[in-house]
């Protein structure tokens, strides 16, 4: 392969890749998807009672806030 094919091969690869990326990002809710997007299992906390107690046994457990979202805790040793 020449250079300039390889570069001409690249920059397509390169175009095609963001226009596949670019045109998910685009994508509307159609109306009659919302319902399903509106239960409570699609929320990304789907019970907030579960995950307070979650967050109280990470909290017990590594003596630090927020100890289920971030690596390390309080006892040093990450």
């Amino acid at each position: 392969m020449t250079p300039d094919l390889r570069r001409a091969l690249r920059l397509t690869v390169a175009v095609v890749s963001a226009a596949l990326a670019s045109s998910c990002a685009a994508t509307r809710v159609k109306p009659w998807d919302r319902d399903l997007l509106a239960k409570p299992e699609m929320r990304f906390v789907p019970c907030p009672m579960m995950s307070a107690i979650d967050q109280h046994i990470y909290f017990s457990k590594e003596g630090a806030t927020g100890g289920g979202e971030v690596g390390g805790g309080g006892c040093g040793c990450n």
